[in-house]
């Protein structure tokens, strides 16, 4: 499994999209809470040149933000990434589909 980091913060709603996007392909993740630890934020700033949240690296691999990570799936470029291979990937549907009241 490849390591994931996230840079976070609490109410964040890109965040917990990216969490939902890695989630649903079977992921798990370091979350890094900028917003308890401001140290934190500063190695965020120093690693990715950005002071947005999320910010989300895959093996030390600097993926972006949310429409960033989402791009990248679109294109079909997240999953070999993940290491995950097209027949192994789980169907995850669109990700604004989960947006949607229930």
């Amino acid at each position: 499994m490849p390591k994931i980091e996230i840079y976070s913060s609490a109410m964040c709603p890109y965040c917990v999209r990216a969490k939902m996007l890695l989630q649903n392909k079977g992921m798990s993740w370091e979350e890094i809470r900028i917003d308890l630890d401001f140290d934190r934020m500063g190695e965020m700033l120093e690693r990715s040149q950005r002071r947005t949240v999320p910010q989300i690296f895959i093996n030390d691999f600097h993926v972006g933000g949310f429409d960033d990570l989402a791009a990248m799936d679109a294109r079909g470029e997240l999953d070999p990434l993940l290491g995950i291979n097209a027949s192994e990937a789980p169907n995850h549907g669109e990700m604004h589909s989960e947006d949607g009241a229930t």
